[in-house]
């Protein structure tokens, strides 16, 4: 969440550059919450002030041998005043906050405005798409042609929006996510992690998944959450805590399935593998002190961008528009791989910065040791990469005529060898 101090300080500046983001701050009930807040604290200390100005002349009272009935009885007055006064100011917070949950992040003075994804600006790009001499087929046909990929045995065990993958392709799919932790572990110097599937609510309100993304999860009847990423229970691992600087910059990886109800997304990429209810992501995620933020997007970019390169798949980078940006992040960038079966990129990986918008939900800081005191860290995360949208990549990219897949080299030794998927 924002600062609250900024937003009552920058109203007008906030209120500009969110509006980039398609928001509109609601200045009016801000403004009348926070008038409400303070006057219920001035009140509360002018309460406060009585109650110690009566109690001391209780006490002289009953030294002179007084009547202090009167006198208590104020006392009485005054407390139950105060208690009120304690429910009215929780009340007024509590509205202050739920609202303030519900602004995004503020974009990075970098980020391109627009509206959509069509004023998102490329950046680079990297390798040349496979030229065939043939009609490239799409990642659907291929994988049922093999015989590795079954849609309808997974609608019957599960309904829409699921897959089932069999023998070499299931086989891919592991060999994909193995060299991807190898790859950030041993040359990225990332830590990797094993997490719980499951979250719990304060989780999800610590990465800016609730209250807004609520329709968007799978919620037990015990109130745990299916993550939606591993950026949920990863990020989480520096909630309620002050890490010290030695031990910066946290550099964390980890691999597993995610779990999206896709509520706003009715109708899109209903075919193949692109948009599933399950799905796997290998994860990168880095926390690190403020001056070192912007850098720290770079390299992971850079990071993600290398498993791209090994598998010698094509791709671009985009930076995403102001109005194109997820909701916590402060500046993205979205790598898009080419998929020859729909003759365009897709994205494969979102590269955030979110700033301290997390850190500030999540009470997640470090002790500056030019300060002494605990300061908020900064977050980011990016997928490196969503492994499901790498399988569907190296399967149309890959491709041959007869219907064959050549195994990228990187891969083969995942596969005890394996060159080639046929039928």
């Amino acid at each position: 969440m924002l600062d609250p101090q900024r937003l009552r300080r920058e109203p007008d500046q906030i209120a500009a550059a969110l509006a980039t983001r398609g928001f509109t701050l609601d200045q009016a009930r801000l403004a009348e919450l926070e008038a409400r807040r303070k006057a219920v604290q001035t009140e509360t200390e002018q309460l406060q002030a009585e109650r110690n100005r009566v109690s001391k002349a209780v006490g002289e009272a009953k030294r002179r041998g007084e009547d202090a009935a009167p006198l208590l009885a104020q006392v009485a007055g005054v407390g139950e005043r105060l208690s009120q006064l304690e429910a009215d100011l929780k009340a007024v917070q509590e509205a202050l906050d739920a609202y303030c949950l519900e602004i995004p992040n503020l974009p990075h003075e970098s980020v391109p405005v627009g509206r959509s994804e069509d004023d998102n600006v490329e950046l680079r790009r990297w390798g040349q798409p496979p030229a065939f001499d043939f009609e490239p087929r799409d990642h659907v046909d291929l994988g049922e042609a093999l015989g590795g990929l079954d849609f309808e045995t997974a609608s019957k065990i599960a309904g829409a929006r699921f897959s089932l993958l069999r023998g070499p392709l299931a086989a891919l799919q592991r060999a994909l996510t193995q060299f991807m932790l190898d790859l950030h572990t041993r040359q990225h110097g990332y830590t990797e992690v094993y997490v719980p599937f499951l979250a719990n609510a304060d989780s999800l309100l610590g990465t800016g998944q609730l209250p807004k993304f609520e329709d968007d999860q799978f919620v037990t009847r015990d109130g745990y959450y299916l993550i939606p990423t591993a950026e949920v229970p990863v990020t989480n691992i520096a909630r309620d805590s002050i890490v010290d600087a030695g031990e910066l910059p946290l550099k964390l990886v980890a691999h597993t399935p995610c779990f999206r109800r896709e509520a706003g997304s009715y109708g899109k990429d209903t075919r193949g593998m692109i948009r599933q209810h399950q799905f796997e992501k290998v994860e990168l995620v880095r926390l690190v002190p403020p001056e070192t933020s912007w850098q720290a997007h770079e390299e992971l970019t850079a990071d993600a961008e290398a498993v791209l390169q090994q598998l010698g798949l094509p791709y671009r980078v985009m930076a995403l528009c102001t109005g194109d940006m997820g909701f916590s992040a402060a500046k993205t960038y979205d790598l898009e791989v080419w998929l020859p079966g729909q003759g365009k990129y897709r994205e494969i990986s979102s590269c955030s910065n979110f700033g301290d918008f997390q850190a500030r939900r999540l009470k997640a800081r470090w002790r500056n040791p030019a300060t002494g005191k605990p300061e908020l860290l900064h977050t980011l995360n990016g997928s490196g990469l969503a492994v499901g949208r790498t399988l569907v990549a190296v399967l149309e990219n890959y491709q041959q005529a007869d219907g064959s897949v050549t195994v990228p080299d990187v891969l083969r030794p995942y596969l005890n060898g394996l060159e080639r998927i046929s039928a």
